[in-house]
């Protein structure tokens, strides 16, 4: 019995500002899936390399081809747990993009990261790139740790961060959608295993606060990575008119969502912009073409979505979860 060896690869596409882009040779493969199977270990060791790769020309056309290479690149796709905003479901651990204003940018931040167990790895395919806008932005969170304030390093990495939330029916996932379930007991079940303090509201809804690493150690490298949604889910991250609405409507302390130090002192919007603009800094960029994929470390990368003008379609997947260890109690290496 004889195996035909997979193609060699052309190098990597390397320009400052850019992120590293695989061009795959045309034709298009006829099955994208077999190809990423082949390609699999080369695809993984540019991630481990450079923190994330896109690749081009593999002329993706529609979800159900999407699921089925995301599956030979991360076998055990994850469901999307506590997720801030809805999502559709394409097919088990295949979903649509966060529905997000087209207009309003998503900040950077790392996929999951306030849950216990965050996906270690991010997989994206577009299948309708924007007419403008729209990049998935990219930084490299060891760099971004080391452009910040050491003072300010020092006291998230010695309180973390925390999440509050207000689950309501207006805005954002409703509690239902977040967990999954109807069933209050689950929620609490849910809750309690995953460190995450729970108190329902007299009208039903729900409130949560989770405190959870600032900074962490990557599990492969031992690098000490800036890893958390601190800037993203603070309401000064919000533009000012929409941070307003929701101060008037729900209260200063039942926003949808908002961050904090972990010790529970509010975070300032001096903080909060002085993050933003190291992760801009930061940040390398590609237009998406319809057809690309894009594998991303979660740990090591942070990830942002530039205003856009519709229609954009992007498939996301998660595999390989990981159980974030505090860089206070990491190696040293």
């Amino acid at each position: 019995m004889s195996f035909t060896s997979p193609a060699p690869m052309p190098l990597e596409d390397l320009h400052p500002g850019r992120p590293p882009v695989l061009h795959v040779p045309a034709p298009a493969p006829a099955d994208p899936a077999a190809w990423a199977a082949g390609h699999r270990d080369t695809l993984h060791g540019l991630v481990a390399e450079h923190g994330a790769v896109l690749v081009r020309g593999l002329g993706l056309r529609d979800a159900g081809q999407v699921g089925s290479v995301f599956g030979r690149l991360a076998p055990a796709l994850m469901a999307d747990t506590e997720a801030f905003a809805p999502r559709r479901t394409y097919a088990p651990g295949v979903y649509s993009s966060t529905v997000w204003p087209a207009n309003q940018p998503m900040c950077m931040h790392h996929e999951l990261s306030y849950t216990h167990r965050p996906p270690g790895l991010l997989l994206l395919a577009c299948l309708t790139a924007p007419a403008t806008g729209g990049a998935t932005g990219l930084a490299d969170s060891a760099a971004v740790l080391d452009a910040l304030p050491p003072e300010l390093v020092q006291r998230f990495e010695q309180e973390g961060w925390l999440l509050t939330r207000t689950y309501n029916d207006d805005i954002g996932a409703s509690w239902t959608e977040v967990f999954g379930t109807e069933d209050r007991s689950a929620v609490e079940e849910h809750c309690r295993a995953n460190a995450i303090e729970f108190a329902w509201q007299g009208d039903g809804s729900l409130r949560t606060r989770q405190r959870r690493p600032a900074v962490v150690r990557h599990p492969v490298t031992g690098r000490r990575c800036w890893f958390n949604q601190i800037a993203f889910l603070n309401e000064w991250t919000l533009a000012p008119e929409v941070r307003g609405y929701l101060v008037d409507v729900y209260g200063p302390e039942a926003l949808p969502f908002n961050t904090r130090f972990g010790g529970g002192d509010p975070i300032g919007e001096d903080v909060v912009e002085l993050i933003n603009t190291v992760y801009a800094e930061h940040t390398v960029r590609e237009p998406w073409q319809s057809g690309d994929l894009m594998l991303i470390d979660n740990i090591r990368t942070a990830h942002s979505r530039e205003p856009f003008e519709p229609p954009r379609e992007v498939l996301v997947a998660m595999g390989g979860p990981h159980l974030p260890v505090p860089a206070s109690e990491g190696s040293t290496r």
